[in-house]
């Protein structure tokens, strides 16, 4: 059976030793695959190890795509946690030797285009073609959270501010959108949004393997940009940010993005924006895979946080870059491909958030909020614990 994609990093396929410390969770106080968390039977076929075994199976010949297989292969959240506790490096180049989640991505784009793809993947995929979302809504509804606050139309200022497809469509993301736009005028910062002209960026297509649908709706993204010709682009989605940054670069695009975590805390810095109301709350910060782990912004947020006066920062075990995934990248946030038994990775962060004291669970994710929020809600501990976007809580204080 076809699998030239995987055949393509073969070599990195066989640096895996199989010594097995990437499944994690030998200790409370270190992070764990969010596929096997997840996983109440606890196969070996749902850890890091697992995939890399069938992938060596499937290149040797002894085992074939299967609907079934891809059902394990779509459960990873790409949130790099694997790589980084095994730790072999190249020693050429000083970078990782090998990412298990790019061997399950490799995976996953043959299994595209066997049209061997979980039904959760294909309805989002769907969703993705027909009407540029995946909440299925017309695209003049992505501005609507603009028009309820005054965030300017974009027209030559210093940042675009993407929203992306949760901050457009999504009850909590939209108020964080209007949250940011808020801070960002109290700041007199430079900006404008294209609301009902914004086009999805494609981060999450591209993480579950559809390649070509995300060349077609980065190119239109960046084809757009050129035009407009933005100084720097602005976003509070990780997601949005992993995408421009590591990934467009690859299409030409050379833009210089910024994620709102580390503006925010520069205009604290700068005396731009001064946190001046007393907020006298417990806080634990949760830090998202693609903005801490994949892209090393770990400060910024904690910044923004100890700037807000009579606020007590409090860190759970598994902090900065041995956090624990919230169960939602690699597209699971809209595939929920792990399910959301009380094993599941959202619900046991949620858990480890209460058992800080915390009153508040802050986060630097629109996608993260809304899995931890629903979390709490499944935990019954929503009355005891509140998540919060970091803007949020930045919003209050000024």
């Amino acid at each position: 059976m076809d699998a030239h994609h995987l055949a393509k990093i073969k070599e990195s396929v066989y640096s895996c030793t199989g010594f097995g410390i990437c499944k994690g969770a030998y200790k409370e106080t270190v992070s764990g695959c969010p596929m096997n968390l997840g996983s109440e039977g606890g196969f070996e076929a749902q850890t890091p190890r697992g995939i890399i075994t069938m992938a060596r199976e499937i290149l040797e010949g002894r085992l074939e795509y299967t609907e079934g297989l891809a059902e394990t292969v779509f459960r990873c959240t790409m949130c790099g946690n694997c790589r980084d506790l095994c730790g072999a490096t190249d020693l050429k180049t000083n970078k990782p030797l090998f990412d298990p989640g790019l061997v399950a991505l490799a995976m996953r784009t043959d299994l595209v285009e066997l049209g061997m793809v979980p039904p959760p993947v294909r309805d989002y995929f769907k969703g993705m073609q027909v009407h540029g979302n995946p909440y299925m809504q017309p695209a003049e509804e992505r501005g609507a959270w603009a028009d309820s606050c005054d965030a300017p139309r974009y027209d030559g200022q210093e940042y675009l501010l993407y929203v992306g497809d949760v901050g457009s469509f999504d009850q909590h993301g939209r108020a964080i959108a209007k949250s940011l736009s808020t801070v960002l005028n109290a700041a007199g910062v430079s900006y404008g949004v294209l609301a009902e002209k914004e086009t999805a960026v494609g981060n999450d297509v591209n993480k579950l393997g559809e390649i070509w649908l995300f060349e077609m709706l980065a190119q239109a993204v960046i084809e757009k940009y050129n035009e407009l010709k933005p100084q720097k682009i602005l976003s509070f989605s990780p997601h949005a940010y992993n995408a421009f940054k590591n990934d467009y670069p690859q299409f030409g695009a050379k833009f210089d993005v910024v994620h709102s975590s580390v503006l925010l805390a520069d205009l604290i810095k700068s005396g731009k924006l001064t946190p001046k109301r007393e907020t006298k709350l417990k806080v634990a910060f949760h830090d998202p895979c693609l903005l801490g782990r994949q892209n090393g912004v770990y400060d910024a947020p904690r910044e923004i946080l100890g700037a807000i006066p009579g606020m007590e920062l409090v860190e759970m075990p598994r902090n900065r870059g041995n956090a624990l995934c919230c169960g939602g990248g690699g597209g699971n946030f809209y595939t929920d491909m792990l399910g959301r038994d009380e094993s599941s990775p959202a619900r046991q962060r949620i858990r480890e958030a209460a058992g800080t004291g915390a009153s508040v669970l802050a986060v630097a994710c629109p996608n993260c909020a809304r899995m931890l929020e629903d979390a709490a809600k499944m935990e019954q501990l929503e009355e005891r614990i509140e998540v919060r976007e970091i803007t949020e809580l930045l919003e209050r204080a000024i």
